[in-house]
């Protein structure tokens, strides 16, 4: 869906689970999910989300004791 080389703008979303996408800029955040504040280039974005996604259980799953 997403082209490497495409020139479009971002938004870092995060759903309930602490766990993160991207999503077009141009378009309402899909349910469930909520925006992570950061926005640009699909590179930039992703260079974002590998900064702040360092642990990929879902939240329920890293709390479970």
């Amino acid at each position: 869906m997403f082209e490497d080389n495409d020139d479009r703008h971002y938004t870092v979303v995060r759903n309930d689970e602490e766990q993160y996408s991207l999503w077009p800029t141009d378009r309402a955040l899909p349910p469930g999910w909520v925006s992570a504040g950061v926005t640009g280039t699909k590179s930039a974005c992703l260079d974002h989300i590998r900064t702040v996604w360092t642990d990929m259980r879902p939240k329920s799953l890293r709390e479970f004791r």
